[in-house]
């Protein structure tokens, strides 16, 4: 699992929680941006204790309500949009937000703010074999 830094998107901007680059397969409900109801497929980018970086092929606006449900916990969760990014390969890149704190909703434990590879508790990769 790969950590990102907690580079602002846009300044002035503060990220509250680590993002950690992690694929977990939602289903991601609502209504698009001319109002009709959509429902799409799609794995998550990057997570956080806030919500999720995802591409959607539906259109949305920021601030749009979606439902998005876990596809291992079937757990879903209100939340809504935060970011809208850029469109690759006809996918936008969606930035959500849960509407309420959700913290155990991706099943993982995000580092502290201040970790880093350097942090004692990072675990080191060994370059010595052991001969049997």
């Amino acid at each position: 699992m790969a950590q990102v830094p907690s580079t602002p998107i846009h300044a002035g901007a503060k990220r509250r929680s680590q993002r950690v680059l992690m694929q977990v397969g939602i289903r991601i409900r609502g209504k698009d941006a001319q109002g009709k109801d959509f429902e799409e497929l799609t794995q998550t980018l990057a997570i956080n204790a806030h919500g999720a970086l995802v591409l959607l092929t539906a259109r949305l606006i920021s601030g749009a309500v979606v439902h998005v449900r876990h596809n291992k916990t079937e757990e879903e969760e209100e939340c809504h949009v935060a970011f809208l990014g850029p469109v690759r390969g006809g996918k936008a890149e969606i930035g959500l937000e849960f509407s309420k704190p959700c913290p155990m909703f991706w099943r993982v434990a995000f580092p502290p703010e201040d970790w880093t590879t350097k942090n004692p508790e990072a675990r080191t990769i060994s370059t010595q074999r052991t001969v049997k």
